[in-house]
């Protein structure tokens, strides 16, 4: 049995306010048993201009939440999640980079965002993250004492395969931490998530940003905990705090057995359209 607990927030454009949120609500989240706390993507700052966002960017070694995290993951006992925050990686781009912390304060795992959110919404909202953010390439698993977890970030939710190759390494606990827009958010959030735990037969932990940021940006809230047989069990509703549940992890062992799909992979030929 693992107590999880979820931080939403609605991070500022700078450093320091979104530290001292983090900080607090770890503690808080500690104080009420938890043992893996999240917090979602962008947490440590959320700067829309992109200019201001490449200039705050740091190196990872330089960047001042990673020894924060570090030092909450020893004072609590706790594995601590950084969503993502944004780190020099050169060529002036930088990396959208989840960061997991074991309770020693060591970096147990990073994952750099796979895929860009690269899009035009029909309400006039535009967003070119591959203008900023250079993709990672490589998928993360990491074994870990409170289960084997599978890493992500926002957009990476709409890849159905990178979940299948996550789950069918082992993951058991598939980490999605996201700044939604209010309008992909509204349509597509809740269905997304419920259907990544059922096609993989693991938890879905998301922890969101939410409410409205620096220059109007919006997002979506409701963080959500998903049990593997798709069931929601804790949602957030669009104020920042804390979301926690207790996950039972042979729950992932029922549900796999139930619906064994991750073991019938066939091979077929790639589909080309036909005359007619």
């Amino acid at each position: 049995m693992l107590t999880v607990g979820l931080i939403q927030q609605t991070a500022a454009r700078d450093f320091a306010p979104n530290l001292a949120f983090l900080e607090d609500q770890v503690r808080a989240a500690a104080a009420r048993g938890a043992r893996f706390i999240l917090a979602p993507e962008n947490c440590a700052m959320l700067e829309p201009d992109r200019e201001a966002h490449r200039a705050k960017a740091q190196p990872e070694e330089t960047h001042p939440l990673p020894p924060l995290f570090a030092r909450l993951a020893q004072e609590t006992g706790a594995w601590l999640l950084a969503g993502s925050i944004a780190v020099q990686v050169g060529d002036d781009k930088l990396a959208n980079r989840s960061l997991l912390f074991a309770p020693d304060g060591s970096v147990a795992a990073r994952y750099d965002k796979i895929h860009l959110f690269d899009v035009d919404l029909a309400n006039g909202e535009s967003y070119r993250e591959s203008a900023l953010i250079a993709p990672g390439s490589a998928a993360v698993t990491v074994a870990t004492p409170i289960g084997k977890l599978g890493l992500s970030v926002c957009y990476d939710l709409r890849f159905p395969a990178l979940f299948r190759a996550l789950a069918q390494a082992g993951a058991e606990i598939l980490t999605i931490p996201a700044a939604f827009t209010v309008p992909t958010g509204e349509a597509h959030w809740h269905v997304l998530l419920r259907a990544r735990a059922i096609e993989t037969g693991a938890f879905v932990l998301a922890p969101a940003q939410t409410g409205t940021h620096a220059e109007g940006r919006r997002t979506y809230g409701h963080s959500l905990i998903v049990a593997p047989w798709g069931e929601i069990i804790a949602e957030a509703g669009t104020e920042p705090g804390l979301l926690l549940a207790t996950l039972d992890l042979a729950e992932v062992t029922k549900a796999r057995q139930r619906i064994p799909s991750l073991t019938h992979d066939r091979a077929f030929t790639p589909p080309s359209f036909l005359s007619a």
